[in-house]
């Protein structure tokens, strides 16, 4: 069976394209785009025919053509709540996506190109879908309660990519279904979230709201000593603070790990201290987790940009690897995450869900 499948993930200043057949990649681009082609739209989805007109001109660039694609799919964009898996893009989902998202961010381009791209390029069957968004929500419902009463915890993370890897960790390093297994995963970059997964489900994660900080992002913090802040500072500036300038960034003015990890080596007690700070703050949340468990867990994974350091990783894994094996998988592999799910569709190991806006009791689990 023909599985040629085009992946697209949208990011602020860019969009990423990858062609693949039976699961090996043959073409990909990044499209990049200057801070000025984008401040020009007050929304996210007015960037549509701005982004689809580069992505046409470069796949007519690669001879692509109508019939070129059995499936397309899009980075999961903001969507209310929603199971784990495949979603075949619709009229309700771009509905939603464009009037009534979570947040205004880039992924919520990702449905929307891929239906496009797909009309334009597919077979007479090709659909388009998306793959686990970040609003992936399977957690139970002891977990949802925060401590007060008009609060809810929500689950929204890196779930693509954790999911991903607890695939290919299951499968390759513990030779067993991922349904039938118990991991942990900490996802660690510009943000971070952890999950915990058990027999196919993500039933928990703690995200960098209230959680691991990370490169820019603040992680929870005391809230006798926020609270003030957030009457001398507005909604903007708070914002900022926790989700573009906190982490990292907050301590050294920079989201570059490998900076800080430099000034660490050569005696910066700062650097060394806060990184170590950071590895300290995944290792808890793994430790946190592994609760969820009742300490039954198969396996630790660490992944984002974050896993390239020897420095973070080795501290993590001396911290947790008494729970069990700590597997590391450096950066990110969203394209290929992508693809595996629509070729999974394709070959009938899945079947794709159909989006439920107001549905959640209506979540397969």
């Amino acid at each position: 069976m023909a599985d040629r499948i085009l992946s697209i993930n949208p990011g602020a200043t860019s969009t990423k394209l990858a062609y693949f057949e039976h699961d090996e990649l043959i073409l990909s681009k990044e499209l990049t785009y200057s801070y000025d082609d984008i401040a020009k739209y007050d929304f996210i989805m007015d960037q549509y025919d701005f982004r689809f007109r580069e992505i046409t001109m470069w796949l007519t660039e690669q001879n692509m053509t109508k019939g070129s694609f059995d499936a397309v799919v899009g980075r999961g964009g903001l969507l209310p709540p929603v199971n784990a898996g495949a979603y075949i893009v619709d009229d309700a989902m771009i509905d939603c996506l464009k009037h009534r998202p979570v947040l205004q961010h880039a992924s919520n381009l990702g449905a929307t190109l891929a239906k496009g791209v797909a009309q334009a390029f597919g077979t007479l069957d090709c659909k388009a879908y998306i793959y686990d968004p970040v609003t992936v929500d399977q957690m139970d419902d002891v977990a949802r309660i925060s401590g007060v009463a008009d609060i809810e915890r929500k689950s929204i993370g890196h779930v693509l990519n954790m999911r991903a890897v607890c695939m290919k960790i299951a499968e390759e390093k513990l030779q067993k279904p991922y349904e039938e297994s118990n991991l942990i995963v900490a996802h660690v970059g510009g943000g971070s979230s952890a999950s915990v997964h058990k027999n196919g489900r993500m039933i928990d994660l703690v995200s960098d709201d209230e959680g691991l900080f990370s490169t820019e992002r603040s992680g929870g913090l005391p809230l006798k000593e926020v609270i003030p802040l957030c009457f001398e500072r507005t909604k903007k500036e708070m914002t900022d603070l926790t989700r573009k300038k906190g982490g990292l960034v907050s301590y050294f003015g920079t989201n570059d790990a490998r900076i800080v990890e430099e000034k660490a080596k050569n005696g910066d007690e700062k650097a060394k201290l806060v990184l170590e700070a950071m590895a300290y703050q995944i290792a808890k949340t793994i430790g946190e987790l592994a609760t969820v468990l009742y300490g039954k867990v198969d396996g630790i994974i660490m992944t984002g940009g974050l896993a390239y350091s020897e420095f973070i990783t080795s501290l993590v894994k001396d911290r947790t690897s008494f729970i069990a094996p700590v597997f590391f998988v450096p950066g990110e592999a969203e394209m290929v995450a992508l693809a595996k799910g629509a070729r999974r569709v394709l070959v009938g190991q899945e079947k794709a869900q159909v989006f439920k806006e107001h549905d959640r009791k209506a979540i397969v689990v």
